[in-house]
């Protein structure tokens, strides 16, 4: 990664461009979120430019944001652990949500994208944050007791069906 692609991903968009009409709730989001994320690097000890930012600074970005989640996340040793309605509060931590976060990864995708940096080397499309990702979906619906649906490979001629899967 060079300074030049650095620059040109932290200037993209300040051109002189008329404003256009009020943005879309997604696009209004998506500028917040990429604008937490630069307020995350500049604020890391020593401070990271986006062009030096890679799948790991994304990774503790996420487990940052855990910090403020709402999602109740039972522990294996919990009492509570797999019950999707427990019956009385626990300890276990708040997270964030599965869901919350793959949107938030698809939104700074796009912005990281939108804002001069190239598709090859975007840190949020890295098989290392899909993984993170399909990880935390699985650990949240264990701890919840809320199976997913597991899609069968097919072949030829077969139907493809679902089954549902805790692991």
């Amino acid at each position: 990664m060079s300074y030049d692609r650095g620059k040109e991903i932290a200037d993209h968009g300040s051109s002189g461009d008329p404003p256009s009409p009020s943005p879309s709730r997604y696009e209004s989001q998506k500028r917040r979120d990429w604008n937490t994320f630069g307020q995350y690097l500049r604020n890391q000890r020593p401070p990271i430019h986006i062009a030096h930012c890679h799948s790991n600074h994304v990774l503790e970005f996420l487990r940052y944001l855990d910090q403020f989640g709402k999602t109740k996340v039972h522990l294996q040793g919990c009492i509570f652990y797999g019950q999707p309605e427990p019956p009385a509060p626990c300890t276990c931590p708040l997270r964030q949500a599965w869901g919350s976060l793959d949107a938030l990864i698809g939104r700074l995708r796009a912005a990281y994208e939108e804002n001069g940096g190239s598709p090859e080397s975007n840190p949020f499309a890295s098989s290392t944050i899909r993984v993170y990702l399909r990880e935390v979906k699985e650990c949240q619906a264990k701890a919840r007791g809320i199976p997913h649906k597991k899609k069968k490979k097919t072949t030829k001629g077969e139907d493809s069906s679902s089954t549902l899967h805790f692991s």
